[in-house]
């Protein structure tokens, strides 16, 4: 469990500004989510995952930069 407490906290930012205040490390995420959950990571397929990563946080950044009006409720959630 102290491996994991450890790569937690490797994006804990201790200077107490936001995480988002600096660029996102996308290998670093790729290396430390990996350890953190147990899963083996063939050096060949390293730079494709992190590559996919940095893809998707781009996505993201679309998506968290769009403004929503303050009316905006969420979709209501409908189970048969």
């Amino acid at each position: 469990m102290r491996q994991s407490s450890n790569l937690i906290n490797k994006f804990t930012n201790s200077q107490g500004g936001k995480l988002t205040d600096r660029p996102f490390d996308a290998a670093t995420y790729v290396d430390a989510a990996a350890a953190l959950i147990g899963l083996p990571l063939d050096p060949a397929h390293r730079p494709g995952v992190i590559l996919n990563i940095e893809r998707i946080a781009e996505m993201a950044g679309l998506v968290m930069a769009f403004a929503l009006p303050e009316e905006t409720e969420p979709a209501p959630v409908f189970l048969a």
